[in-house]
């Protein structure tokens, strides 16, 4: 997303440069709290304060998604020694992680936020967080969006019940999802569905092992693939299946439904910004594996159905969340919140 929100920017006109690799991630509460991690911010700090006045100042701090375990330790003062408007997008807030170290982290994102020019949804959860915790703050929607050409650019060509997802093999909420998505498809295992995954990771041993009791030929592992390869696969699909636990809001789903795929999820966490419930995609209860299963059979013998959703579906990511109506977007609120965008 990051790099997506850069290309907008310089589609907009802009010159975006990233004016440091200092990293602020702090995997634990310790670490978050280190001496060591302030001096290194300091010691940054001069150094792009020695670069701004011998080369000058930029017109805006733009930074992406700062949250407890990462603050921005680096913008929010800079800003105010220079003048300069300071930007999120993607923040986070949570007052509900104002536990132990972790708070100083989290007073560090709510003064950033207060401070900013403009805050940048890319979600209403999102959103909503953060007016929670500053109730002052500037904020602007732009709803996730992707660059959208390889997958438009592929001609559908649906195989009859054949099933995709892209995911890494990693612990946690992906590692949930394989789970939960092997439970459902093992309620529907008598249907002639054929699944496609795509995607590798460190938990690729544990995934196999989930789905291991189907059918020879029920689960094809394509592994990583290159973006071109995605696409490519993706267009020979019928539906896109992934149970999404914790997703933020996945730009998987966005690409699945430029390549004319409808989606199976839950409706949990940013899922729903993404899609449109019971138009581009299916959204079943968190949990309900039943549900999701049903879900599955219902698309692969309605085929007119599925039709009408692929339609949508693809018409959906092109009118309203591609790369160049983001930027648009993006260059509309910053006019909003900045007097020095024309």
């Amino acid at each position: 997303m990051a790099r997506q929100l850069i290309a907008a920017l310089e589609q907009g006109g802009h010159t975006v440069a990233v004016i440091s690799p200092f990293r602020s991630f702090a995997r634990d509460p310790a670490a978050a709290g280190s001496p060591a991690l302030q001096l290194a911010a300091d010691a940054e700090i001069a150094r792009i304060t020695s670069v701004w006045v011998a080369d000058g100042r930029p017109d805006l701090w733009f930074c992406y998604h700062p949250y407890y375990k990462a603050p921005d330790l680096l913008g929010p003062g800079l800003c105010r020694t220079f003048g300069i408007p300071y930007v999120t997008a993607e923040a986070s807030y949570s007052a509900r992680r104002n536990l132990g170290a972790w708070a100083e982290a989290q007073a560090r994102v709510l003064q950033g936020i207060a401070q900013a020019a403009a805050n940048i949804c890319l979600t209403r959860r999102d959103r909503d967080g953060l007016l929670a915790g500053a109730p002052q703050a500037c904020v602007a929607l732009l709803p996730p969006f992707i660059d959208a050409t390889l997958f438009l650019a592929a001609v559908p060509e649906p195989q009859p019940d054949h099933l995709v997802t892209v995911a890494m093999m990693r612990a946690g909420d992906k590692f949930d999802s394989f789970v939960l998505m092997a439970e459902a498809l093992a309620r529907i295992a008598n249907e002639p569905w054929t699944l496609s995954v795509i995607g590798d990771g460190p938990l690729r041993t544990e995934v196999m092992a989930l789905f291991a009791d189907f059918a020879p030929g029920k689960i094809v592992w394509h592994g990583q693939k290159s973006a071109d390869e995605v696409a490519a696969l993706l267009a020979r699909a019928s539906l896109y299946v992934w149970p999404g636990c914790g997703e933020a809001y996945g730009l998987a789903y966005l690409e699945a439904q430029a390549a004319s795929l409808p989606v199976i999820a839950q409706d949990i966490a940013g899922v729903p910004e993404v899609v449109r419930a019971n138009e581009t995609a299916i959204l079943t209860p968190p949990g309900d594996m039943a549900a999701f299963a049903e879900a599955i059979r219902q698309l692969l013998r309605d085929d007119p159905q599925r039709q009408a959703m692929a339609k949508a579906a693809r018409r959906f990511v092109r009118d309203e969340r591609s790369s160049a109506g983001a930027a648009a977007r993006l260059q509309d609120i910053l006019k909003t919140h900045l007097e020095f965008v024309a």
